[in-house]
């Protein structure tokens, strides 16, 4: 084994059989890890591809700490923790943002800052990671979130609403046909609803930013501006420079102007005074992805409305009545928003038990407060 020595030059003592255990499961871990970054970059093209590469290498480098401490003690090869051996499965099968999301939150937990026998660089690489992993999975967060958002919403709301409405039907006591027709009846209204609201809102959404965005061609007339009597630095200025600086840029661009020049592009308005990168109109026209289009929000909405609602209303469908369905409906329902809550913590880079069980408690609480109006409307109408 490598010889270790104290400050002052002295040997210092073996390793004891906990720190053994300890440097070889961060040796596993530190290989897993370092494979799924080589299979999500296996995936990828371009800078990502590159930046996940890189990535292995960094654990690469911590791989090589842990063998030099372990020295000629590595012993037989252990087994990843858990979860890194289930990353490793998910970014070799699907290569998702799901799992970027989850190797995020497992470089926030690198047990490095408070290991004396971890470095300090270590421990700043295992930080710095999770900002790079958060970066590179804003980016798919940023192509879904719009999709995602209705998604989710349409859900959430189909499985609170209607497990609430056929709970307070139910208790009523009224006939479980009734009951069940209720039910469809607001899956259906529901679901259109949401669609219909989904639509509406995103493609106004749209058409407002779309109305804020700058002129993409708009570059194409300062070459023939008079360049003693212009506007150019109003538009500067209507984008937030101050006058100084707006007049400073407007010299510059007159100063350096080709025909080919497109100063006064700016992607919004806080970019003002910050150099933005080129845009295209393609590059406009796909400013606001992370919107989601009208219609992708609206069938969104609508399907996932339909696949939440119909759950607590299964029981029903299938013969059952009183307490018996009461129960299934509101266990079915409180599975559906335990896996919800649960992607949604994943997605957010946030704890899924946390994010689960809020909420399970936000819709089991409307669901129990119609409930109980519905006892008490039931036993007055007797």
């Amino acid at each position: 084994m490598t010889d270790l020595a104290t400050p002052f030059g002295t040997p210092a003592p073996p390793p004891t059989p906990s720190e053994l255990r300890r440097w070889r499961q961060y040796l596993a871990d530190e290989r897993a890890e370092a494979q799924v970054y080589r299979e999500l970059a296996q995936r990828r093209t371009g800078s990502e591809r590159d930046i996940l590469e890189a990535l292995a290498e960094a654990e690469g480098r911590h791989e090589s700490h842990w063998l030099e401490l372990l020295g000629d003690q590595v012993g037989k090869p252990r087994r990843a923790d858990a979860r890194t051996r289930l990353l490793a499965v998910l970014a070799k099968r699907f290569g998702s943002v799901f799992v970027l999301a989850l190797m995020q939150r497992a470089e926030a937990r690198s047990p490095y800052e408070s290991d004396a026998d971890a470095t300090p660089a270590m421990a700043a690489d295992e930080r710095i990671h999770g900002e790079v992993v958060r970066a590179l999975a804003a980016r798919g967060r940023s192509r879904l979130s719009g999709t995602f958002r209705a998604a989710v919403f349409g859900a959430n709301d189909g499985l609170v609403s209607n497990l609430a409405l056929v709970l307070g039907i139910g208790a009523t006591g009224v006939a479980p046909g009734v009951v069940l027709a209720t039910g469809i009846a607001g899956l259906l209204a529901g679901a259109l609803s949401m669609g219909a609201g989904e639509f509406v809102s995103v493609r106004s959404q749209r058409e407002l930013l779309a109305a804020s965005t700058p002129d993409p061609d708009a570059h194409t007339a300062v070459p023939s501006l008079d360049v003693d009597a212009n506007e150019l630095a109003l538009v500067y200025r209507a984008r937030g420079m101050s006058e100084q600086d707006a007049e400073a840029k407007a010299h510059d661009v007159f100063g350096g102007l080709t025909t080919t020049t497109s100063a006064i592009r700016i992607q919004r308005v806080g970019d003002a005074g910050i150099t933005a990168p080129e845009l295209s109109a393609a590059d406009v026209a796909d400013d606001h992805e992370e919107i989601g289009t009208a219609w992708q929000a609206a069938l969104s909405s609508f399907c996932f409305f339909a696949s939440g609602a119909i759950i607590p209303v299964l029981p029903y469908l299938f013969g059952l009545s009183g307490l018996g369905a009461v129960v299934l409906a509101a266990g079915l329902v409180g599975l559906a928003l335990l896996g919800t809550g649960a992607v949604v913590g994943l997605l957010s880079g946030g704890p899924p038990l946390r994010r689960a069980l809020r909420q399970l408690a936000i819709g089991f609480g409307a669901a129990a407060v119609t409930y109980l109006l519905g006892l008490l409307f039931g036993a007055t109408l007797a």
